[in-house]
């Protein structure tokens, strides 16, 4: 017999970078909270290569995901096991956001500089490529560096054609596929192995259903980065996501789709999980996003727990109508809030809602009484405050490139954390303390309770939950000074991974400092997880806890909507529930005109 043919290797790195903290080192924890949906969607796509064998018969495709908000990444350590192997390589730098690309690059040049390529995409590209005349600065600069810029999806063979071209050594400087997005159906299932799944805390994953957003909401990237026409998988596609995730033991997944309420197939998916759950015990638990309308799809929310959905990410956005006007949020009708989360609450869903401050009408005393209105008339869990941001990529970005209208320049502070611009009716000094004032005035010991009563009110939810998910955010934000959704187990610090253009810290210096931290936020963890877990085992121990009533849980009586402060004191409010009730009225009208038309024809 001949002598075996003599296999190749093609190391395909898959990176997601984390973004640095104020004091400019990466923000990554011994466990992360929230999975990487983009992680897991490059890595299936990876797999789908290795399976096809795209280099060939004698090419071995090897992938090997890393997010570094729960991994520490040695660039140095993963050149030499790439030398050592004998192996080509590539590395890909994946889903990087504005916030995360001056961290992608420091780590993109320490592979350039050992000789290997690399190759950078995400929301910051695609949506700079998507939305500017010319190639903006820090994208160029990274291309003269030689990182290899990708804007677009990488289905449909996208991805295939780079790692084509980083085994031949042609990678080109700009793979741009913004004007030709890919179809979703039978795309290959995003997916990641039990070795990166084990990082994210209770083995949580991710996949999407949808892509692209019919809405024209000013402050969006996703409408200009995945487009505004609707692109789906299939309820197959979905069985094949779940039965491969199965397998490793996971059945908690967080559906990044940005709307799936808008997602036409949305019946199909539930009904199929339904049916996995009924027929063979495969039941799930999930996390979905919708927007404030929901509630009025007939069904949505009975199928939606029925298929496994303990919690709803909404976009509130805001509860000033002139604020959602303003920003193009027209579908948004605070005249449903109420219903719409009454609705969510009493079929035993946990809600969290999104938030924005920073809007051109916003003043210090309407963001902070605005707050008060939604604890008090609104029958929310968690609320994620977020500042008005111009991220590249969307309308709000593009208009004020445009305009010159000064916006920093850090981009690592494009996070929705952080202010980047001016508001027209606070200094920053004020807006500042504004935004964090806005987070202690939701979070207080006293609202907590009042959310926790709320959930013991109904026969078989925990009270203690509520309570435990925003102690975490206080202490995130309190503890951390991070927003909470970047929080995690555990926060790691490594000395030499400060940001490039900053001083690395003497050692004794950097372990002096790190304890002296460590321990202030150790005694803040403990008087707030203490206080949280009080707070949760009194309501939880409250024999009459089953007969708490409030304003929010109260029924939406037409008559009684005046009295709110929601319509009376907020910007636009009583405008928008005069034009309810007139369109009410109309609607009532027809009605009232086709049974007459009916009763006079019998």
């Amino acid at each position: 017999m001949g002598a075996a043919a003599k296999r190749s290797t093609f190391r395909l790195v898959l990176i997601k970078p984390t973004h640095y903290d104020d004091d400019g080192y990466p923000i990554t924890w011994f466990r992360s909270h929230i999975p990487s949906n983009t992680l897991a969607a490059l890595y299936g796509l990876a797999e789908d290569c290795r399976e096809r064998q795209v280099l060939g018969p004698d090419v071995d495709i090897v992938a090997q995901p890393i997010d570094e908000t729960n991994s520490r990444i040695r660039a140095d350590r993963i050149v030499a096991d790439i030398k050592r192997s004998n192996s080509r390589a590539l590395i890909c730098l994946v889903g990087v956001q504005t916030n995360q690309f001056p961290r992608a690059v420091d780590l993109a040049s320490q592979f350039i500089k050992a000789g290997l390529p690399v190759a950078l995409g995400g929301f910051h590209v695609s949506g700079c490529i998507s939305m500017l005349p010319v190639v903006p600065p820090e994208i160029q600069a990274a291309m003269d560096m030689g990182i290899s810029m990708f804007a677009g999806e990488a289905e449909e063979g996208r991805l295939d054609e780079v790692v084509r071209d980083a085994w031949n050594g042609t990678l080109k400087a700009l793979y741009n596929y913004m004007d030709d997005l890919p179809s979703m159906e039978g795309a290959a299932p995003p997916r990641l192995p039990p070795t990166a799944l084990a990082r994210n805390e209770g083995r949580i994953s991710s996949f999407d259903l949808g892509r692209g957003c019919p809405f024209q909401c000013s402050f969006c990237t996703i409408i200009n980065v995945q487009g505004r026409k609707s692109r789906f998988r299939t309820a197959d596609d979905l069985e094949a996501i779940v039965r491969e995730n199965y397998k490793q033991g996971i059945t908690t997944f967080f559906i990044t789709d940005d709307n799936m309420a808008r997602n036409k197939h949305w019946e199909d998916f539930f009904d199929r999980l339904i049916e996995l759950k009924e027929n063979e015990g495969i039941a799930l638990s999930l996390i979905i996003q919708v927007d404030t309308q929901c509630h009025r799809i007939p069904h949505f929310i009975h199928k939606a727990r029925w298929a496994g959905v303990f919690r709803v990410f909404i976009g509130l956005e805001n509860i000033n109508p002139d604020n959602l006007l303003a920003a193009k949020k027209r579908q948004n009708k605070i005249t449903e809030y109420r219903k719409m989360l009454q609705a969510w609450h009493t079929s035993g869903a946990s809600t969290w809602a999104g938030y924005i401050l920073g809007f051109p009408g916003d003043t210090r005393e309407s963001i902070l009484r605005d707050m008060e209105i939604i604890k008090n008339e609104l029958p929310l869990d968690i609320l994620e405050l977020f500042i008005l941001t111009p991220l590249p990529g969307s309308e709000d970005h593009q208009t004020q490139w445009k305009q010159g209208i000064w916006m920093d320049a850090d981009l690592n502070k494009y996070d929705v954390h952080h202010r980047v611009v001016h508001h027209p009716r606070m200094s920053d000094k004020e807006f500042d303390q504004t935004y964090r004032d806005a987070w202690r005035t939701y979070y207080t010991p006293e609202h907590t309770e009042t959310v926790a009563r709320r959930h013991g009110a109904i026969p078989g939810r925990n009270p203690a939950e509520p309570a435990r998910f925003m102690t975490m955010f206080k202490i995130m934000f309190e503890a951390e000074g991070i927003h909470p959704l970047e929080g995690g187990i555990l926060r790691l610090k490594y000395r030499a991974d400060r940001r490039h253009g900053m001083p690395i810290v003497p050692i004794g210096l950097f372990h002096y400092r790190l304890a002296v931290e460590n321990w202030k936020k150790l005694k803040i963890y403990v008087r707030l997880a203490w206080q949280g877990w009080r707070i949760g085992q009194k309501v939880k121990h409250d024999p009459k806890r089953h007969e708490y009533m409030d304003l929010a849980l109260s029924p939406v009586v037409e008559e009684d909507l005046d009295k709110l402060a929601l319509f009376a004191e907020t910007a636009g409010g009583e405008a928008a529930l005069s034009k309810r009730r007139g369109e009410d009225i109309a609607r009532d009208r027809v009605v009232a005109a086709r049974n007459q038309q009916l009763a006079a024809a019998e």
